[in-house]
């Protein structure tokens, strides 16, 4: 995937986590596995099935400052809850004590396609087999 456009009114630039200077740990390195895992309890509300499980989360890159790029997109453009799954994923990563700042960008390619991208979890919970 290429630098997406980030979805106007929705994103803001990185946004920094003050507190995590002083924490302690900070000298630790933020995961891939952390990240996923911090997202793993957000359900999308209609569905009501975790974002992670239904593969709406595409990608986390983490830089060596723990500044984290989430890469996510949503079951439809038309979204009703797009703005608040996106307020919670951003979050739910700045709440990872090592995360310096937190960037969420909502991208559309691929296409979400619960066959593909859906944990088996997800695709026995939608009927999808």
């Amino acid at each position: 995937m290429t630098d997406e456009p980030k979805a106007p009114g929705l994103m803001g630039a990185m946004q920094n986590n003050n507190d995590s200077s002083d924490s302690p740990g900070s000298g630790a390195t933020v995961t891939k596995r952390e990240v996923f895992d911090a997202l793993r309890p957000i359900q999308d509300p209609e569905i009501r099935i975790g974002i992670v499980d239904l593969g709406l989360v595409y990608d986390a890159e983490i830089n060596d400052n723990n500044e984290v790029k989430v890469k996510m997109t949503l079951t439809t453009p038309a979204c009703p809850y797009g703005e608040m799954l996106i307020q919670m994923t951003h979050r739910a990563v700045e709440d990872i004590e090592a995360v310096t700042a937190v960037e969420v960008v909502l991208v559309w390619d691929p296409p979400w396609d619960p066959k593909e991208m859906a944990s088996d979890l997800a695709k026995d919970q939608l009927g999808i087999w």
